[in-house]
């Protein structure tokens, strides 16, 4: 049976505000704590003594009967009698101690236990022909979601969407918002690039704090807002400069992909261009003397047979075999026309006799 009386004599605590009106009820509570402090402190220090003359006594018998001496165990006799009186003693006075709220309770044990996350698997690097299969499987699935990611502002809002999609905390996510980024610096919307941008580098953000932590990425979203909301400075700064640096270099890549599409529109066009002796004409054209480009422009056959034939033979048959093969010069052009007349085609050559101008 439970022996409760042990409550009854429990002394009073510090938050007790059952005082006298003219009692300064703080300086009572703490000289009333004081005392109580330093009666524990006495009584700890009588107890160090007690085991500091057992360690003694123990010492002295253990000598007294190796030597066998009758008037060592004798006196060693009365020290035991004494040691046990004084701890019987401090034994009573701790048993009529009343309880406090520095001994009311006292820890059974210590133990701190932490339940991490276990890390996430490891998967194989993935083939780029992979990659780029499994990024759009992503993004057909969840491109409406990405798009409104893409577009919130709010923390709060950020936080809520991935925490309602989690499937959305991944590197197909900040690959989206990437590509996404360079296309709109392409199309000359830059504002809204930059904010996309900033969306791209939070996503980045929680990724690596998971590898850091080497948890599943999920579970580093709440930690990531949880900071950016606090307004830590460092952490701030160092997000801010991540920020800057990837819109410096979505702006490099949107020049590089605008100058390859330009490069490849003109190799389309200029493959359209060549003529019969894969020349193309343009280029033709701005390597001929001024006077020849001016009959072609003029179209003005008369003048150029006569500038031909004034030029050395060997000039005049190069620049000649050029404009026929990049196709500006069409020998037997009227015998051509009158065929082309024949069945109806609509394209006709400049001369009879003389060269054709494209």
């Amino acid at each position: 049976m439970v022996d409760y009386s042990k409550w009854k004599d429990i002394e009073i605590s510090d938050d007790e505000d059952d005082t006298h009106p003219n009692i300064d009820t703080p300086s009572l509570f703490k000289w009333r704590h004081e005392a109580r402090v330093q009666r524990m402190e006495e009584e700890r220090r009588e107890q160090e003594r007690l085991a500091k003359e057992k360690a003694e006594f123990e010492k002295k018998l253990k000598v007294a009967k190796e030597n066998s001496s009758a008037f060592s165990l004798q006196q060693l006799e009365a020290e035991r009698k004494k040691i046990e009186e004084m701890e019987s003693e401090l034994k009573k006075q701790e048993k009529l101690q009343p309880w406090n709220v520095d001994t009311i309770s006292a820890a059974g044990f210590s133990k701190t236990v932490i339940n991490n996350p276990p890390p996430p698997k490891e998967e194989e690097p993935l083939t780029e022909e992979e990659q780029a299969k499994k990024l759009k499987e992503f993004t057909v699935k969840n491109e409406s979601l990405l798009k409104k990611y893409g577009m919130l502002r709010r923390f709060e809002d950020s936080k809520k969407l991935l925490t309602d999609n989690p499937q959305l905390v991944c590197d197909e996510t900040s690959h989206y918002l990437l590509i996404w980024c360079i296309n709109l610096e392409m199309e000359e919307k830059s504002s809204l690039m930059e904010h996309v941008a900033h969306q791209c580098i939070c996503m980045q953000f929680i990724l690596e704090l998971a590898k850091h932590m080497k948890v599943d990425p999920r579970a580093c979203v709440p930690a990531f807002y949880r900071r950016m909301e606090s307004c830590e400075a460092e952490y701030l700064a160092s997000f801010n400069d991540e920020l800057n640096s990837l819109k410096e270099r979505i702006r490099v890549r949107a020049k590089q992909k605008l100058q390859l599409a330009i490069e490849e529109i003109e190799k389309e066009e200029r493959e359209k261009r060549l003529g019969p002796g894969g020349l193309d004409p343009v280029e033709v054209f701005e390597s001929l003397p001024k006077e020849l480009q001016d009959c072609f422009e003029n179209k003005d056959i008369p003048k150029l047979q006569q500038i031909l034939s004034t030029m050395p033979e060997e000039d005049a048959r190069y620049h000649l075999k050029r404009c026929i093969d990049s196709g500006m010069w069409i020998p037997d052009g009227r015998k051509r026309e009158e065929e082309a007349g024949a069945v109806g085609g609509e394209e006709a050559a400049a001369s009879g006799d003389g060269p054709d101008v494209d």
